[in-house]
Order: C-alpha cells, then sequence, then structure tokens
C-alpha cells in the first residue's frame, strides 16, 4: 500500500516522464551508434569486393580468361579458409574456377548485390554461413561472382544490437531506480510537512516545520511557512486576547448591573416597574451568559494543549444523570422523552466537559421541539467508537447550513425568534474536537414537513490496554458558569 502511494506521488510521475525522455535519448544515440557502426563495416565489406573485381577485371584484361582462371585459383589457394568466394562460370552455369561448386539460387541480376548462404548446395563443408557478392558478365558471356564471408560481420553486428538491448534495459532500470529513490527522498520532506501540518490542524499551533539546514528550496519552503504561522498566531493570540478581555472586562459591570436591577427589583412596590425591571434582570442574565459562553470557548481553544487529568468515563450513565436532568424540562412541553442508552459504553476524557457537551445538545433538542414533540437520546457501542444521539422533532436545519452551524452566533433563520445566542453548538464542538471525536448532523425525520434534527457524535472507545493522553483545559473556575449556552 505505501509503495503503490509513492507510485502516484507527483515527483515520481515527474521522475517517470524524465526517465521516458532520457530513455528515447539514448535509444535514440544508441541507434545511430549502430547505424553508422554497422554502415561502416558493410561498406568496408563492399569496398573489398570492388577491390578484388577491380583486381580480377585488370588481370582479364591484360591475360584473358586462362589468365583470370588462374589468378582465382591463385586466391582460393592462398584463402584456405575462404573468407573470398569465387565462381567463374559459362553462360549455362558450368564451373571454370573458384571455390564453391554451384551458382547461388536466385544469383542472376548483372552488377547487383546479393546475400546468400553458404551451405552443402555450393559445396560449403563447414556449417552455414552467410555470404555477400556480387555479380556480372565477362566478355564471351562467361558469369563471375565474387564476394566475402560476412558471418563474422552479422555476428558482430548482432553482439552490438544485443548490447544495445541489454543498454536500453539497464538504461530504464537504473532510471526507475533513480526515479524511485528522487521520489522517496522528496516524499519523505514533504511527508514531515503534511505531518507537522496535521499537527497544527489538531489544535497543536506550537508546532513548527523543521529543516535541515541546507538552504535547499525545501528549507526555504520550511522557514516561509514557519513565518506565516507564526504571523496567523500572532493574529489569532491578538484576536482571542482582545475578545478574552472585552468579555472580562464587560462582564464585571455587567454582573454589578444585574445585582442592582435585582436589588431596585425587591425594592419597588409598582407592579408595571417590578415587570420592566425583571425583565432588565433577565436580559443581563442573558448577556452574561453570552459573555461566559465566549469565555469558556476561548478556553478551550487556547488552552487545549494543557494536559489534564483524563479518567474513563462511562458514557452511558453520565448521559443517563444529564436525561435525569432535563426529564422535568421535557414534561412539561408534553414531549416523549425517549431513551435507548447501553450503560456500558466507556470513554476516555474530562467527564465536566463531556456533561457540559451532552447537556447543551439535550438543552437544544427539548428548546426547538414543540409540544407533544419527540426527542430521542441514544448511546451505542460502534466500530467507529462510541455513539452519542440526540434526535428531535423540531424544526430542522437545512442542508445547506449544517456545515455552519457550529460558527459562533450562527443561527439558523427559523430559529432566531426562540430564545438563545447560538453559542451552544460551537462549545460542543470544541469539547468533542478536544476529545478527538467527530460530529454528524442528519435528518431526524427526512422528507416530513418538520425533519427535525439529529446530532451523532462518535468518541473513541476506552481502551485499557492502551490510555491516551488528552489535551483538555485543566482550568475549571468556568464550570460553575451558566450550561445553558
Amino acid at each position: 500500500m505505501k509503495l503503490l502511494s509513492q507510485l502516484r506521488t507527483s515527483t515520481f510521475q515527474l521522475a517517470l516522464l524524465y526517465m521516458v525522455v532520457f530513455a528515447t535519448s539514448v535509444f535514440l544515440l544508441l541507434a545511430f551508434i549502430y547505424w553508422r557502426t554497422a554502415g561502416f563495416m558493410t561498406a568496408q565489406t563492399d569496398e573489398t569486393i570492388e577491390a578484388e573485381i577491380a583486381g580480377l577485371a585488370e588481370q582479364y584484361r591484360g591475360r584473358g580468361v586462362n589468365g583470370l582462371i588462374t589468378i582465382i585459383r591463385e586466391r582460393v589457394a592462398r584463402d584456405p579458409n575462404a573468407k573470398s568466394l569465387y565462381l567463374l562460370t559459362t553462360d549455362e552455369y558450368l564451373k571454370l574456377a573458384g571455390n564453391l561448386s554451384t551458382w547461388p539460387e536466385g544469383a542472376q541480376s548483372q552488377g547487383s548485390w546479393i546475400n546468400f548462404t553458404l551451405d552443402e548446395s555450393l559445396g560449403w563443408t563447414g556449417p552455414p554461413r552467410m555470404a555477400r557478392a556480387r555479380i556480372f558478365e565477362v566478355q564471351g558471356g562467361l558469369r563471375l561472382l565474387v564476394g566475402r564471408d560476412v558471418d563474422d560481420l552479422n555476428t558482430l553486428k548482432a553482439l552490438i544490437e544485443t548490447a544495445i538491448n541489454w543498454g536500453m534495459g539497464i538504461t530504464l532500470a537504473l532510471a526507475l531506480l533513480g526515479g524511485f529513490m528522487m521520489s522517496r527522498s522528496t516524499t519523505r520532506r514533504i511527508e514531515v510537512i503534511n505531518n507537522t501540518s496535521r499537527k497544527i490542524m489538531n489544535g497543536h499551533l506550537s508546532q513548527r516545520i523543521p529543516t535541515r539546514g541546507t538552504q535547499d528550496d525545501f528549507d526555504q519552503l520550511a522557514e516561509n511557512l514557519n513565518q506565516m504561522l507564526d504571523r496567523i498566531v500572532y493574529l489569532m493570540e491578538g484576536i482571542r486576547h482582545v475578545s478574552d478581555s472585552i468579555a472580562h472586562d464587560l462582564r464585571t459591570p455587567l454582573t454589578r448591573l444585574r445585582n442592582q436591577l435585582e436589588t431596585t427589583l425587591m425594592l419597588v412596590d409598582n407592579d408595571e416597574a417590578r415587570d420592566q425591571a425583571a425583565k432588565a434582570v433577565a436580559e443581563a442574565d442573558q448577556l452574561l451568559a453570552t459573555f461566559n459562553a465566549l469565555l469558556r470557548i476561548a478556553r478551550l481553544e487556547t488552552r487545549g494543549n494543557t494536559t489534564a487529568d483524563v479518567r474513563p468515563v462511562s458514557l452511558g450513565m453520565l448521559v443517563s444523570d444529564a436525561c435525569e436532568l432535563y426529564e422535568a424540562l421535557a414534561e412539561d412541553k408534553d414531549q416523549s422523552f425517549i431513551q435507548e442508552i447501553d450503560e456500558d459504553v466507556m470513554v476516555e476524557g474530562d467527564r465536566d466537559l463531556l456533561f457540559q457537551m451532552v447537556s447543551n445538545l439535550i438543552d437544544n433538542a427539548i428548546k426547538y421541539t414543540p409540544e407533544e414533540g419527540e426527542i430521542v437520546v441514544r448511546v451505542t457501542p460502534d466500530d467507529d467508537g462510541a455513539v452519542f444521539e440526540v434526535g428531535d422533532s423540531g424544526i430542522g436545519v437545512p442542508d445547506d447550513e449544517k456545515g455552519q452551524i457550529f460558527q459562533r452566533f450562527y443561527r439558523v433563520g427559523k430559529s432566531r425568534s426562540l430564545p438563545g445566542n447560538g453559542l451552544g453548538l460551537s462549545l460542543v464542538s470544541a469539547v468533542a474536537e478536544i476529545h478527538k471525536g467527530s460530529i454528524g448532523l442528519f435528518d431526524h425525520h427526512p422528507g416530513a414537513e418538520n425533519p427535525g434534527l439529529r446530532v451523532r457524535v462518535t468518541l473513541p472507545r476506552y481502551n485499557p490496554q492502551k490510555r491516551r493522553l488528552r489535551s483538555i483545559p485543566a482550568n475549571r473556575d468556568d464550570q460553575q458558569e451558566d450550561q445553558s449556552a
């Protein structure tokens, strides 16, 4: 599997393309060398035959037919290995001289070059060999064939062709190996960047891409990315610091204002004034709840790298406790509160944060489900881990908005008239992310006028053989704050 992923990398594909171009270049170069070498050796053989023909023609002009026969016999006698081939015949192909017994089959054309095989049919006593010759007619109706044994030449050509084939094969193999090694080296460095990027995306903002100190293009890329990350973290810290400061600075005067309004509420006798003071207290409580939720989410996001006391938690029992807390609220609205809970499902994490997440989801379901509606709470084991689901028969969330409802202060259009500040699901998302969980949103009753919403939270199940260290905020100064945000 790792090899397949290696072969799919752009680096390997680029190396493969380079290999094709390089192999084509080598092939063209070797083909040119072969063409020039083989052509040169063939031309040398032809020149040797032409030189012998010229010598025989000179002897024929000076000494006649008898002189031609004599010189052919002398040359045959001086060449026991029969490297040179001669055959002089009458016009009826009767042999007069030479080291061949008969005329090669098909060798009829005047002045043409022929290639044939030396075998027993020509009076050849050794193993079959290849030959090349030229034929022409001599005055008086005689026919003359002059040639050379080219078997060694053909063997050399075959040897060169074999060497070229092996050279191409070795070239391709080395190019493939080099491409794989180059791709592997490049992929390793890219994987280092990818691993660091994944850690940063998981919340470890202090991670940086390591460099080798070679100042190559990868080091320059890593340095630029690290500088970019430093700048992003600096800007994020600035924004968080401002938001935290605003929340802290405003929470104190709001608390004082709320207390003063409550004191005023107890002192006034006028019913209309008391109603106005009560509404003002309620608005102040809503503002305080919003600021508390903002601070809580900010702590979860900014202190996510602080290791806290992580313990095994029975998710089933925790959800049962939350259901018991909210069951009375559902009864007030005549809602059907269905619980399907497996209390043996265990997770590992912070119980208080998990309870906060569960409470927010159940509270949202009760809030957005109409009277006499249905709420279903489930805890089940799954191949992927422990699953906690809350489904309701409320107005639901359109498909094009499901990816946005975890943003701070985002509220679906239909729910803007209901109480709330749009921070509950943001808090749920932050808690799930800290516990390495995932959240899915589905229609609880697909196709219905009010499809409702089913929130599915999947958390890793507790493994007693391998406890995992979690990155969870250690501070507990916000746990007594309002959980209904």
